[in-house]
């Protein structure tokens, strides 16, 4: 015996689907909005105003900055590199270590500088994705940013 395939068959299929589909879309824009680290500058039109001055500054550092973590002994380094070649000694230092999708894991580890000229900071990073924003000041005050994103492997 078949049953009969009605019209209130379908608009229970019909409802069921679209209820899928809108409550995916809830928890979907519940997870973006809960782990949005949030701004990155308050007003883009302000931080626009300098930018073209701030970056040839930057340029004209001539500066390489080298990160690198070992997973081992939990040692994150930042070699500075001045166009010589040689370690640069910086006026200050600030980093932020995170997840580049929510501000949870977010630290900012206090970095020393070592004998061969390297900073270095001890933190526990677990396997994924993160970023890096260091901003520093060279011994005349020049301001130096730069965002970096790496892979710790587990």
């Amino acid at each position: 015996m078949t049953r009969e395939f009605k019209g209130w068959h379908m608009l229970v299929l019909t409802v069921s689907a679209f209820a899928v589909i809108i409550a995916v879309n809830v928890v979907m824009a519940w997870q973006a909005i809960a782990t949005f680290p949030g701004l990155e500058v308050d007003s883009s039109y302000l931080a626009s105003q300098d930018f073209d001055a701030d970056k040839a500054a930057q340029l004209a550092l001539g500066w390489t900055l080298k990160p690198s973590y070992d997973q081992e002994t939990g040692i994150v380094r930042l070699d500075f590199v001045g166009p010589d070649g040689k370690p640069v000694t910086l006026r200050d230092l600030s980093v932020l270590i995170g997840r580049p999708t929510e501000a949870r894991d977010d630290r900012s580890p206090s970095f020393v500088q070592g004998a061969d000229g390297a900073y270095q900071a001890r933190e526990d990073l677990r396997p994924g994705k993160w970023m890096m924003r260091v901003v520093a000041h060279a011994a005349d005050g020049t301001l130096f940013q730069q965002r970096l994103d790496f892979r710790v492997e587990g």
